[in-house]
């Protein structure tokens, strides 16, 4: 009676491998486990990935173009300077990211300066006139007033996407815009306490 026993175990031992193989036959034997993540991220994506990826890309646009003005005029505060062009540095990739999973989902570009406000942190076009217009420590006091409001804007509809987003890539995206532009604005408000 021994016998049946020890040919029942060895023949359950045998097909363990063949019933795992079969568990994960359905994906690409030659994926990578991050392409097999990402292979289909429509299924985790939802309106609020897709709301803040138009519309953080769009905002980040504006505040490189706030740096771009500052950073065109002469006898600004080096600081000032400084924080511009690292505000470059680090929202530029970003909006291409942002870009990128737009296309990945097929979201039409739809969402532009007009269609945001000032609840957003958005500058009008009378605000950035201003700034073009100012000159030396009055431009970079102005800018930096005004990169305050966008950065707060920006930190709030993050929040928004950590709130209410599923794509987990977004979600850690505007995780990193809370922790950066928080630490950015009370940079700026030190900044110009001393102007």
């Amino acid at each position: 009676m021994k016998k049946p026993i020890a040919v029942l175990a060895a023949l359950s031992l045998g097909l363990a491998p063949v019933l795992v193989g079969c568990a994960t036959q359905d994906q690409d034997p030659g994926a990578t486990p991050e392409q097999t993540a990402t292979s289909a991220p429509a299924a985790s994506v939802n309106d609020a990935d897709k709301s803040f990826a138009a519309m953080m890309s769009v905002h980040h646009e504006q505040a490189i173009e706030m740096s771009d003005i500052v950073l065109a005029k002469q006898g600004i505060d080096t600081q000032v300077a400084n924080l511009a062009e690292q505000i470059k540095e680090a929202q530029g990739p970003e909006i291409e990211k942002l870009q990128s999973w737009q296309q990945e989902w097929g979201v039409e570009e739809s969402h532009n300066m007009h269609d945001m406000g000032h609840g957003d942190g958005m500058m009008s076009e009378e605000d950035l006139q201003a700034l073009q217009e100012a000159e030396g420590v009055d431009a970079s006091k102005l800018f930096l007033e005004q990169m305050i409001a966008h950065h707060e804007g920006a930190v709030t509809m993050a929040e928004d996407q950590i709130r209410d987003g599923s794509y987990q890539p977004a979600i850690e995206m505007a995780e990193q815009v809370v922790n950066d532009q928080q630490a950015e604005i009370q940079q700026m408000k030190d900044m110009l306490a001393g102007l």
